[in-house]
C-alpha cells in the first residue's frame, strides 16, 4: 500500500506495469462472486435497472492521496497506471480494468474510530473483477509486472490462472466447461462435485442471512437539532449564506457481524432505480448504500450529471402519492433548494463546457421518497477524464450549501460528528480516465457488528425543525430497511 506524495517515485516505479487478462464466463453471478470474495477486499458497482454491474475481488493496487490536491494526486497517479498498462485487446471495453473507490466529504478529514480505515482518497484496482452488461459476463484478472518483463509470456500464466477462478467460481452458479483447469476440475466424481456445491450453498446461505439487530440508536437528541437548524436560519436570514446541509447518524449494533450481501440484495430489489455501491477496502470494514444522486459521468467528451433537492413521502395510494408529488413541485421553500442548485452546478461546468443542457424540473420517485429531480448534459470543450467534474462538483449545493466555503465552514461549527465519506463522491475510473460517481447518500459504513447510518436535510430560510427532523427519518429508512431494522 503506497500513499500519494510529491516526492513518491514515479508509479511504475511503485507498482510495475500493469497487466489485464479477460475471459467470457456468462454463468458466473455477480452475487456468488462476492460471497466466493469474504474475508478479501471486495467492491461492487451497479448502474440505475441494472444494466452494467461490476465487482472486484481484492486489491492487485491500492492508491491513497491526502490534502486538498488529492483529485489532482489521484488522477495523475490512474493516468500514470493506465498509461503503461498491457489491456487484453479481446475483451469488451465494459470488461477493462476499473479503479473502484471515492473521496471523503472534506479534503481535511481526519479518520476517527468510525472510518478509521479510509483515506481522504482511497482506491482499489481490483485483482479479480467481473464485469456484467445484460445477459454479458467477463472475468478480468489484474496483475502487477516488472516493467522489464515479458508481458505476452505473463499474459499466458495469467490467462490459465483466470481459467483456474472460473473453475472455482463454476459450482456456485454453472458447469459449463473452459480450458484445462475446469476440466481437471470436473474430473472429480459427481459426490464430490456434489459436496463442493452443497457446501458453497450453505456457505451463501449463511451469508444472505442478517445477524439479529440488537439495538438502533440515534446519537443526536432532537433538542440539540433543532438548535442546529436556529443557528443555520439565523445565519442565512442575516445573509451569511442561502443553503446549509445538515446531516444527523443513526447507530445500528448487531448480536453478531453485520452481514452485508443481505443488505446489496435489498438495495437492488427495492431501489433499482439507484446507484449502489459498496466499497470494503478491509474485510469487515465496508461502505455502502444506494444513491438516487449522479454526481458526474463521463465518457469522452460527453457528461451527465443531475441536480436533486427537496423531498417528501410517497403516498398511501395512487392519489395520495400524486397530491404529495404536486405539493412538493408548488413548494417553495423546496422550489428554492432546486433552482440554488441547479444554478450552481450550472456556474461550476460552464467554463469546461460547450454544450450544457439543463431538463425542466421532474419527480423523482423512490419506494418511500421523492424528490425534485433535473438532469443535466453536456459536451466538454476537451476530454478531461471524471475527475476534474469531480472536483468542481463536489460538494454541490444538495450536500453542502451555498455559498460552498462558507456552508462547509458552518456545517464543521455545528455538527458534532464527521461525516468520513458520507455525501462524498463514490464510483469508477476506467483506463481512458472516464468514469462514473453518485453522491453517497442513502449510504452506511460497517465494522464488524457495528453500523452507522447518515441522512442530511438542506436548510433554508424558512426551514422549520420538526420538519427537517422528519426529512431526515424518511431518508434513514431505505438503510435502516436494508439491515432490518
Amino acid at each position: 500500500m503506497a500513499s500519494s506524495s510529491d516526492r513518491a517515485p514515479p508509479l511504475e516505479r511503485r507498482y510495475g506495469r500493469l497487466l489485464s487478462c479477460s475471459l467470457p464466463c456468462r454463468d458466473l453471478s455477480l452475487q456468488d462472486f462476492m460471497a466466493a470474495a469474504d474475508g478479501q477486499a471486495r467492491c461492487y458497482w451497479e448502474t440505475p435497472n441494472s444494466r452494467l454491474a461490476f465487482a472486484g475481488a481484492g486489491a492487485a493496487i491500492e492508491l491513497m492521496a491526502w490534502g486538498d490536491d488529492r483529485f489532482r494526486k489521484i488522477a495523475c497517479d490512474a493516468s500514470a497506471l493506465f498509461r503503461q498498462a498491457r489491456i487484453d485487446a479481446d475483451m469488451p471495453p465494459w470488461a477493462g480494468p476499473r479503479l473502484f473507490g471515492g473521496f471523503s466529504f472534506r479534503h481535511d478529514f481526519t479518520p476517527d474510530k468510525t472510518w478509521s480505515i479510509y483515506a481522504p482518497a482511497h482506491f482499489v484496482l481490483p485483482h479479480y473483477q467481473l464485469a456484467r452488461v445484460d445477459d454479458e459476463a467477463w472475468l478480468t484478472i489484474n496483475a502487477q509486472i516488472p516493467p522489464d518483463e515479458d508481458a505476452d509470456a505473463l499474459a499466458s500464466e495469467l490467462q490459465t490462472a483466470l481459467r483456474e477462478k472460473i473453475g472455482e467460481l463454476r459450482p456456485l452458479g454453472g458447469s459449463e466447461k473452459l480450458g484445462r483447469a475446469h476440466e481437471k476440475f470436473v474430473s472429480h466424481s459427481s459426490h464430490e462435485r456434489r459436496g463442493i456445491r452443497e457446501q458453497g450453498a450453505a456457505d451463501r446461505a449463511t451469508d444472505m442471512r442478517q445477524s439479529p439487530l440488537r439495538s438502533v440508536s440515534y446519537p443526536m437528541p432532537y433538542e440539540t437539532w433543532q438548535a442546529l437548524i436556529e443557528t443555520a436560519t439565523t445565519r442565512i436570514g442575516a445573509g451569511e449564506l442561502t443553503k446549509v446541509v445538515l446531516a444527523r447518524a443513526a447507530e445500528l449494533r448487531f448480536a453478531g457481524r453485520a452481514r452485508l450481501l443481505p443488505v446489496l440484495a435489498y438495495l437492488t430489489a427495492h431501489y433499482a432505480g439507484c446507484y449502489r455501491f459498496f466499497f470494503e477496502p478491509r474485510a469487515r470494514f465496508a461502505f455502502y448504500g444506494a444513491s438516487p444522486e449522479l454526481l458526474a459521468s463521463a465518457r469522452g467528451k460527453r457528461i451527465d450529471t443531475m441536480a436533486m433537492a427537496g423531498s417528501i413521502a410517497r403516498g398511501s395510494d395512487r392519489d395520495d402519492d400524486l397530491r404529495l408529488g404536486e405539493a412538493l413541485l408548488d413548494s417553495p421553500k423546496n422550489r428554492q433548494e432546486q433552482a440554488i442548485v441547479a444554478r450552481k452546478i450550472r456556474d461550476r461546468l460552464l467554463p469546461m463546457t460547450d454544450t450544457l443542457d439543463i431538463a425542466p424540473t421532474a419527480l423523482f420517485k423512490l419506494r418511500h421518497i421523492q424528490h425534485l429531480h433535473s438532469p443535466i448534459r453536456g459536451r466538454l470543450r476537451r476530454e478531461t477524464g471524471i475527475l476534474p467534474l469531480v472536483e468542481a462538483l463536489h460538494p454541490t449545493p444538495a450536500l453542502g450549501g451555498d455559498p460552498r466555503h462558507r456552508a462547509l465552514r458552518l456545517i464543521r461549527e455545528l455538527e458534532p460528528i464527521p461525516r468520513g465519506w458520507y455525501g462524498a463522491p463514490v464510483g469508477w475510473i476506467d483506463a481512458k480516465l472516464d468514469g462514473q460517481f453518485a453522491v453517497a447518500i442513502r449510504s452506511a459504513v460497517a465494522q464488524e457488528a457495528r453500523v452507522w447510518i447518515y441522512a442530511g436535510a438542506g436548510i433554508v430560510r424558512d426551514s422549520q425543525a420538526a420538519a427537517e427532523w422528519a426529512e431526515t427519518a424518511l431518508k434513514f429508512r431505505p438503510m435502516l430497511d436494508a439491515h432490518g431494522g
